[in-house]
């Protein structure tokens, strides 16, 4: 059966996410149009470039997700140097190295720019902090006077994977200046509404993978100190906008799947949590396909 897909963010637990397409490719299931919001936008681009979920588990278990710590050389040690960077440079890490790693693999598949893709085979949501919007990608450069054929799919990957201070935001440049671009999770983690037309019923069925508990089993927020509440209002940011497309109805369509093994930045991930991980998306899928019906 042909469905779309949304894929949620969630840093390096997007592992789990491959475990569920596996699920899903083995009952016959072919993706055709995809979206994603960070870690979503990674696993959303390689099936959009025709990678199947046995490649991009191999992709990723021989990957050092460390490598994508590309720290910005100075003569100062990094305990020192970290303050400054985050001052200057928004980031601890320049986030080129993952831009590079993205179109290195997706070079493979001859992706390079979205013209080398069908119209909506692909869209990720990225943040435009300097003009308060979410940016759809590439649907929304019109207004930016960038021509959205020419925009390299690995530079919108990496827009939508801006975690804020961890890697340094992305400057585009547009008609208006110089734009500052992050992590698509602050407004819209679990993109789904993409998909979803005013009482139009969509050409083929739409599955969303989330790295979370469902709405109603999510555990209450512990808040005592500043970085708790700094950790609340992220994830409120997140979830907020999104919870408000996702009825009972909706609910019906969507792998949930809890990934408390890992937590979102946890880049020196072992191969045990990596393996746990996927079996959680598999889990999960399985699951899910034994009362799903559409």
């Amino acid at each position: 059966m042909d469905i779309d897909a949304v894929f949620s963010g969630g840093g390096v637990r997007g592992f789990a996410l491959v475990g569920a397409i596996e699920v899903l490719e083995e009952k016959g299931f072919v993706f055709k149009d995809v979206a994603g919001t960070s870690a979503g936008s990674i696993v959303a681009a390689f099936l959009a470039s025709g990678y199947h979920s046995e490649e991009i588990k191999a992709m990723l278990n021989t990957l050092g997700v460390k490598a994508f710590m590309d720290q910005r050389k100075t003569l100062l040690p990094f305990a020192i140097s970290k303050w400054l960077l985050l001052f200057w440079r928004m980031g601890l890490y320049k986030g080129e190295a993952l831009e590079e790693w993205i179109a290195k693999q997706l070079a493979h598949k001859g992706v390079y720019t979205f013209a080398d893709l069908p119209k909506n085979k692909l869209r990720v949501i990225a943040s435009d902090l300097t003009n308060g919007r979410m940016l759809v990608l590439p649907d929304d450069l019109g207004d930016y006077g960038i021509p959205k054929e020419t925009f390299p799919v690995a530079k919108a990957i990496r827009m939508s994977c801006g975690l804020p201070y961890f890697f340094e935001p992305v400057r585009m440049r547009s008609l208006s200046g110089v734009d500052i671009i992050v992590d698509g999770g602050i407004l819209s983690n679990f993109p789904m509404w993409l998909f979803q037309k005013d009482k139009l019923r969509p050409k083929r069925p739409v599955i969303g993978l989330k790295l979370s508990q469902n709405f109603e089993e999510a555990p209450k927020m512990n808040i005592r100190n500043g970085l708790q509440l700094f950790e609340a209002l992220f994830q409120t940011m997140k979830d907020a906008h999104d919870a408000k497309y996702i009825s009972r109805k909706h609910e019906k369509n969507i792998i949930f799947i809890p990934t408390s093994e890992a937590s979102t930045a946890e880049f020196a991930l072992s191969d045990e949590k990596k393996a746990a991980l996927i079996e959680s998306g598999r889990v999960r899928a399985t699951e899910f396909l034994k009362t799903w019906t559409y």
